[in-house]
């Protein structure tokens, strides 16, 4: 296949629509119901509960083996199941649109999750499609196109849906984000056919301890779950602190709107592409390599950002380079965690690895606040890049082992 006919096949597009599938979701859950909330005059304390909507997306590795192991009778092993979580999704937004929040809170814990654990469970049965679909050297740029389309999905549920709402009721508003949901079924049904050679296990007990046990059984499966890790614990911290540096050395609000998010955004889609497009012509091994040291010194970049003049110009530049070389990595990442998994047990092992992958972000970045303080802006960004290396070193006996396709069995 030529290069040009890699990056606009059917199934590049195919990854782009499940991004937007797996995202759409996500804010209407969260910051969106929240303000709905807050506008029906619903108490504080229960606004706060909505964040435990998102224990499915935690505990989703403990259904995933279920996932791998059983299917239903149309259209594949994951196309079946993506079909079916995407119109419980859709079932659960349009039941959201007939209540009202502060007077049957019953009925929307209930909307709200079975759209958590349909839409967490959808995600399980997408990541293993897109690993099973893809050839090896094409994951790097699928997984890009997936997140790009995951972002837009949460503009068009996070930011659309709050414009919506200053035209419209909110029981209408999530009419529409119904509606903007339903198209991903469709697509679903036409989406490409996935491969006959992915046997599922023989039976539940396989799928249950069969990843665990054809994983842990490879040479050096600590080493890969320790780069796994680490490779993007310095770029998480550094990002958990970024807004409140940026207003504490001056730059307001309004700046961090423009630049930092909204430009921020544009340039992490970016780079994400450019990665992924550059992955198909690099190896993956030397990809991680190189997208890891930019986004390491990149990372330096904002120790600089005090000693520059107080402008957008100088934010915009710093900004425009840390989330390049983020989108980077992040494509390289995602697709050497993809990599790594079994084909048998897709659904599960990527589960597991996706949870590792949120412990930097989730746990490490917790005490950042903390660090910032002792350490001051500068240090802790230089001590945020320095962090990185020891994942970047790990790259040195990770690219000995052997991938997942020669130890499965």
């Amino acid at each position: 296949m030529t290069f040009l006919k890699q990056v606009f096949s059917y199934k590049m597009l195919t990854m782009l629509l499940t991004g937007y599938a797996s995202g759409f979701p996500l804010l209407l859950l969260g910051s969106t119901l929240q303000a709905w909330m807050k506008n029906e005059g619903v108490d504080l304390t229960q606004i706060g509960l909505v964040s435990l909507l998102g224990l499915p997306y935690v505990l989703k590795f403990l259904w995933s083996p279920l996932l791998d192991r059983y299917s239903l009778p149309f259209l594949g092993r994951r196309k079946g199941w993506m079909a079916l979580f995407q119109i419980l999704i859709v079932t659960g937004i349009f039941g959201l649109s007939t209540i009202n929040p502060s007077e049957d809170l019953g009925a929307l814990a209930f909307w709200a999750l079975l759209i958590s654990f349909a839409s967490a469970s959808q995600d399980i049965v997408i990541d293993a499609y897109r690993r099973e679909i893809l050839p090896d050297e094409e994951l790097g740029l699928g997984s890009s196109l997936y997140v790009n389309g995951y972002r837009l999905a949460m503009l068009a549920s996070g930011a659309f849906a709050l414009y919506l709402a200053d035209q419209i009721p909110w029981g209408e508003v999530y009419k529409w984000l119904a509606l903007m949901m339903l198209p991903t079924f469709f697509f679903t049904l036409i989406a490409p056919k996935e491969g006959t050679e992915n046997v599922a296990p023989r039976d539940l007990k396989t799928a249950v301890i069969g990843p665990l046990v054809e994983f842990f059984t490879r040479p050096g499966a600590l080493l890969m779950l320790s780069f796994i890790l680490l490779y993007k614990v310095g770029d998480s911290m550094a990002s958990n602190m970024t807004t409140p540096f940026i207003l504490d050395i001056g730059y307001s609000k309004t700046d961090i709107a423009t630049v930092a998010k909204t430009f921020g955004m544009i340039a992490t889609m970016s780079g994400g592409l450019i990665g992924g497009v550059l992955m198909l012509r690099m190896n993956m091994k030397w990809s991680l390599v190189l997208f890891g040291v930019l986004q390491a010194v990149s990372t330096l970049g904002f120790s600089f950002l005090p000693h520059l003049p107080l402008a957008v110009s100088s934010l915009a530049l710093v900004i425009a380079f840390e989330n390049l070389a983020s989108g980077m990595g992040t494509a390289a990442y995602s697709a050497y965690m993809a990599s790594l998994t079994n084909k048998q047990f897709t659904a599960t092992q990527y589960a597991l690895l996706t949870a590792l992958m949120g412990v930097p972000r989730v746990i490490l970045s917790s005490p950042t606040g903390y660090m910032s303080k002792v350490m001051g802006w500068e240090m802790f960004f230089v001590f945020c890049t320095v962090i990185a290396l020891p994942g970047l070193l790990l790259l040195k006996w990770v690219f000995n082992l052997k991938p997942a396709t020669e130890t499965a069995g």
